[in-house]
């Protein structure tokens, strides 16, 4: 595993200084990254517990960044803490994803109700890139990177509201959402990647046309009918 990361590219607006000096992510961080795209992914198991050490010995690093970075995971709850073993991978049960999703719901949905009330089609556009990028990555069948994508897609919508703390709250609870489903849950659902990307195309539509019930249709139905939203 190398030391740091240069992405390559840079962000739509950056001028030609900001791209010729890459965000490097410390070791830490891309630490996180990896056991994150591991555990959405199913690569680490739900339920499974594992030492830091042995995982550093996976990744070439030493344990300490991965210490850190399941510390993190744990604020997600992802993992659960187990002194002097290590850590043990979250596990989602179908009434948790149900739970959460419903909550997400009772935060998101009024949200975006009222902006489709009051926020000009123009408003809308900036949406458009994140909306195709989570329909790629589905396509491609990458849930970790579908999950990154579905997340930036929804807390982008939410920024517009101009709440932070709505922002972080949400985001938080998406993340949460977005461990592996449970297998108890369909298959058929855990392979929708690819329709959860198309109501993302769908409803930003909707909202570009004003069509608020249309909006609410959809925004509700996004919570209820899909596996992460």
């Amino acid at each position: 595993m190398a030391s740091d990361v240069r992405p390559k590219g840079g962000r739509e607006g950056q001028d030609p200084v900001e791209r010729a000096a890459p965000i490097r992510l410390s070791v830490r961080d891309q630490v996180l990254r990896e056991l994150r795209a591991a555990i959405i992914n199913g690569s680490l198991a739900p339920g499974s517990v594992h030492s830091a050490p042995a995982l550093a010995l996976g990744y070439g690093v030493s344990a300490t960044p991965v210490r850190e970075a399941m510390q993190l995971l744990a604020q997600d709850g992802a993992v659960e803490i187990l002194p002097n073993r290590g850590f043990r991978i979250a596990e989602r049960t179908a009434r948790d994803l149900r739970e959460l999703a419903e909550v997400r719901a009772l935060l998101e949905v009024p949200v975006v109700l009222g902006l489709a009330r009051s926020l000009p089609s123009s408003r809308w556009l900036v949406l458009r890139p994140l909306a195709d990028a989570t329909l790629a990555a589905a396509a491609g069948g990458d849930r970790a990177a579908y999950a990154e994508s579905d997340r930036a897609f929804h807390r982008a919508l939410l920024e517009l509201s101009g709440n932070v703390h709505l922002v972080s709250v949400a985001d938080e609870l998406h993340r949460r959402a977005q461990w592996p489903v449970p297998q108890e849950v369909p298959r058929g659902r855990q392979g929708a990647l690819l329709a959860d990307a198309t109501e993302h195309r769908v409803l930003l539509e909707a909202l570009i046309a004003g069509d608020v019930v249309t909006v609410e249709a959809l925004a509700r139905e996004h919570f209820t009918g899909s596996a992460w939203g």
